[in-house]
């Protein structure tokens, strides 16, 4: 098994370098301590000191300086828009009020398909939009900073 020394962000190493991808959902991509499989059947130890949360694009290099990518796998997702920015910023306080996972993107948000929270955004005069994608949802204001809050 190959262990994985580091983690290095997407749009800073050469993509198309890699050597083999995982392919993880985003739960998966959350992780301190695991074992992974490549698509080539290569096995890898991710062993940190904390949680990371891993995106898709990133890479994850190994002993010997190869470079494995982290691909998101694509889950059933909704994207979120509404008529206007207030309306959004509304609705992603009552996602957020649920403790719901949410990834933000320009003018949409995302989340994973739920029919309870499909039917309450529709009551909020939401549009949306089912969709197949890889879901890279916001880690949280307390992830990575050691408070020992409930949320990490």
């Amino acid at each position: 098994m190959k262990q994985i020394t580091r983690i290095v962000l997407q749009g800073e190493w050469a993509a198309g370098s890699e050597v083999d991808f995982v392919e993880l959902d985003a739960e998966d991509r959350h992780r301190r301590r695991v074992v992974l499989v490549g698509a080539h059947g290569a096995t890898y130890l991710l062993n940190l000191p904390r949680p990371r949360q891993l995106r898709d694009g990133d890479a994850l290099v190994l002993e010997d300086g190869a470079v494995v990518r982290v691909t998101g796998k694509v889950e059933p997702l909704v994207e979120i828009t509404a008529a206007s920015p207030s309306a959004l910023a509304r609705i992603a306080w009552h996602i957020g009020n649920r403790h719901t996972d949410v990834q933000v993107m320009e003018d949409a948000l995302r989340i994973r398909r739920d029919h309870v929270l499909e039917e309450m955004l529709r009551g909020l005069d939401a549009f949306l939009e089912p969709l197949d994608a890889p879901f890279d949802p916001e880690p949280g204001a307390y992830a990575g900073h050691g408070s020992g809050h409930a949320h990490e």
